[in-house]
């Protein structure tokens, strides 16, 4: 069995430029996240927020997989529900990811199973090797999707295709994925991570300001229907305007 060095960190981060490379570092249970995981994204996600020189983010996964989702080893390990449920919320990573103000890129390969499934969904854009296959085991396990996935996958293919995804649990492969819009981009595994840092320079070439302006207008205007997401383009578009 292939251990992980105690000391080594769930989350790696590295900086390329102005693109922030976060990386799973669980490889050896294929970047299944527990707490210390959960908790050292978070603290990833907000130094690259925080960060000024950082103008887009990768997220990708070391070793076979970009993740397979909750780590089971830790599942009712907590003294209660409740203490479980504060564990789960005590820090928000996945609102974190979804409410970036920069362009976060998934860059994905293996296995990209239920959390790493919607954590991907959380991301801006998505780009996959061919070898990437999705999800969701979840429900086949008695449990509802617990990353969003409800709520992403919807949003991202319509409601049909996602209870297809979401209730039978059956899996997609790259080119499947890609087809539905799940991913953006397809290549090869080994120029995965070059593709990545490649789109996230050219997103560093926009204006800051116009990327978030461009993701709340688009995030924001899902919760709403056409006629107030429209005023909110305006709204946005003019205080935009009026700061130049």
């Amino acid at each position: 069995m292939h251990r992980q060095p105690t000391h080594a960190p769930a989350v790696l981060y590295d900086k390329d430029g102005a693109v922030a490379i976060l990386s799973l570092n669980r490889p050896h249970v294929l970047n299944a996240y527990n707490v210390a995981m959960r908790d050292a994204l978070f603290e990833a996600l907000q130094a690259a927020a925080d960060d000024p020189d950082v103008r887009a983010v990768v997220l990708r996964g070391n070793g076979p997989a970009f993740c397979t989702g909750g780590d089971l080893s830790e599942f009712g390990s907590a003294p209660s529900a409740t203490a479980a449920r504060d564990v789960r919320w005590r820090r928000d990573v996945w609102g974190l990811l979804r409410a970036l103000p920069k362009p976060v890129i998934a860059a994905v390969h293996g296995y990209v199973v239920g959390g790493g499934f919607e954590m991907a969904l959380l991301c801006d854009l998505c780009i996959a090797a061919e070898d990437a296959r999705f999800a969701y085991p979840e429900t086949g396990a008695g449990m509802i999707p617990g990353v969003a996935g409800t709520q992403t996958t919807p949003r991202a293919i319509g409601i049909g295709r996602a209870l297809d995804l979401l209730l039978t649990g059956r899996g997609l492969t790259a080119s499947e994925a890609h087809r539905l819009g799940i991913v953006s981009q397809l290549v090869a595994l080994e120029t995965l991570g070059a593709a990545a840092v490649d789109l996230g320079r050219r997103l560093c070439e926009l204006p800051p300001a116009l990327v978030g302006n461009v993701k709340r207008a688009v995030n924001d205007g899902l919760d709403m229907n056409l006629l107030d997401g429209l005023a909110l383009e305006k709204r946005i578009e003019r205080i935009a305007s009026s700061r130049h």
